[in-house]
């Protein structure tokens, strides 16, 4: 795999990747003040008064995702959204240098040890969504060595996929490109290794990925992945999600929220129904921590596929 992404980088990939992650590596070592009080408040400002980073999208999936809500009350919500989005930036470069001991006092789990007690030598899901700090959850890796996987969409960009990949693999998670994921996870498991893998669910799936699973969310027609509920029936997985406080910029609470015991005897669209139905529950209580930049709806459901409300 090495030797084969080695050869698909061309030299110039290569300057550009080491150029970004050596200065990325010397901006994270700068003070906290200077990181979020003075750098995250300049990129706001970059990113929705001057490149307008996609405003338009913002609004409208706002618009349509709140329509209960006055104009006033959905700007406010899009002014924080912008101020959240600066910090993650902001996040994203401080992960090149920040150590172990650091990402756990910025990711706080609190009730980690009774996860740990209900999970056992199980192998899990983590149901997670764009929503607060997501690149924060290699946290969970560094206390458990086991096969942490966290399953992603290759960048089409090759200097920003390998960068982030390097983030993702700093504190000991494994990274398996979803078209490919059915393979580590079918050798852990022929291996008899404990998993756990990190899902990003509640992104828009590409015509070709998707399964045609059409749910309500945030008051629209929403097609989701069925990896949740196939990967936790086929293979007994439990499946968690997380509940994320911010408490400041760079720092979170979390605990996880069991959708799925592994034994249940339910099916796999009313896993994803109890996904769905939580992240919508999360977002609605700080809808400024949530991915509104995305184009979450673009695609549209056809006629004869039904809506599960």
């Amino acid at each position: 795999m090495a030797h084969k992404e080695k050869k698909s980088s061309s030299l110039g990939q290569d300057v550009a990747y080491y150029t970004l992650l050596g200065v990325t590596k010397l901006v994270g070592y700068l003070p906290y003040f200077v990181l979020y009080r003075l750098l995250a408040p300049f990129i706001y400002f970059i990113l929705r008064h001057v490149l307008r980073y996609r405003v338009a999208v913002v609004r409208r999936n706002l618009q349509n995702s709140f329509p209960e809500k006055s104009e006033k009350e959905r700007r406010e919500i899009e002014r924080k959204f912008y101020h959240h989005l600066s910090e993650v930036f902001v996040d994203v470069i401080d992960m090149t240098s920040m150590s172990p001991k650091e990402l756990k006092r910025r990711m706080v789990v609190e009730n980690m040890e009774q996860t740990d007690r209900e999970i056992g030598n199980s192998n899990w899901i983590a149901a997670l969504a764009h929503f607060g700090e997501w690149e924060y959850f290699s946290v969970y890796a560094i206390d458990h060595p086991y096969h942490n996987i966290g399953v992603y969409h290759p960048l089409s960009n090759k200097v920003m996929d390998r960068f982030m990949l390097y983030i993702r693999r700093r504190f000991g998670m494994e990274v398996a490109p979803m078209n490919s994921l059915a393979r580590p996870v079918v050798k852990n498991l022929k291996a008899g290794e404990q998993m756990a893998l990190g899902l990003i669910a509640d992104q828009r799936p590409r015509i070709a990925d998707s399964d045609k699973i059409w749910r309500t969310f945030l008051n629209q027609d929403a097609r989701f992945f069925g990896g949740i509920g196939n990967y936790a029936k086929r293979f007994g997985m439990m499946v968690y999600t997380l509940d994320i406080e911010k408490i400041k910029p760079s720092h979170y609470k979390c605990n996880f929220i069991q959708l799925y015991d592994g034994k249940e005897d339910i099916s796999e669209e009313q896993i994803m129904d109890r996904y769905v139905a939580k992240i919508e529950e999360i977002i609605r209580r700080r809808p400024e921590l949530w991915l509104w930049s995305h184009d979450r709806w673009k695609h549209r459901k056809p006629a004869e596929q039904p809506t599960i409300e």
